[in-house]
């Protein structure tokens, strides 16, 4: 049986935002926060250290990717200039 009290302040768009997705979960207000409080979980060490590997990888990858997105735009460009030529030539474009 529920018998203590808690009283939080927020502002006026966090209480909209609580109301908000208690009504689109079908529950109320304190029901959404009670399983957001039962959910709220910090990450072990173990977790921690996997989500540190994981941020150093993709810091690694980040780079390489830029590099492959600004060879895919050059060669977009290059096959538009192309294309663009090709049309003119034909009299598709003017």
């Amino acid at each position: 049986m529920r018998s203590s009290r808690v009283t939080i302040l927020m502002s006026q768009n966090e209480k909209a935002e609580v109301e908000a997705n208690a009504a689109r979960l079908g529950i109320s207000s304190g029901e959404y926060i009670r399983l957001a409080v039962d959910n709220f979980d910090k990450p072990s060490a173990s977790e921690e250290a996997e989500l540190a590997a994981l941020v150093a990888e993709a810091n690694q990858a980040i780079p390489k990717m830029r590099a492959s997105l600004d060879r895919m735009s050059r060669t977009a460009r290059s096959l538009h200039r192309e294309m663009d030529a090709f049309l003119r030539e034909k009299g598709i474009r003017t």
